[in-house]
């Protein structure tokens, strides 16, 4: 079984960083352990963005032409 990684759109990769920078700067100083945990999901998130840009067909990501 190949592992195939899925085509992420931008949107994706911009919540990431977002979420990421909301959580260290605004949610981690209020209470340490949400802001790790909501830090690790938008890590993750992150990574699996960068992964996406490096392994996926560009094509994937295109509509399908009609005939």
């Amino acid at each position: 079984m190949a592992f195939k990684p899925a085509p992420l759109n931008t949107g994706f990769f911009a919540t990431s960083i977002i979420g990421l920078l909301i959580s260290l700067f605004y949610i981690y100083p209020k209470s340490i352990t949400w802001g790790t945990a909501f830090g690790l999901v938008f890590v993750l998130m992150f990574i699996a963005s960068l992964i996406s840009m490096r392994q996926a067909s560009p094509g994937a990501q295109l509509p399908k032409k009609r005939k």
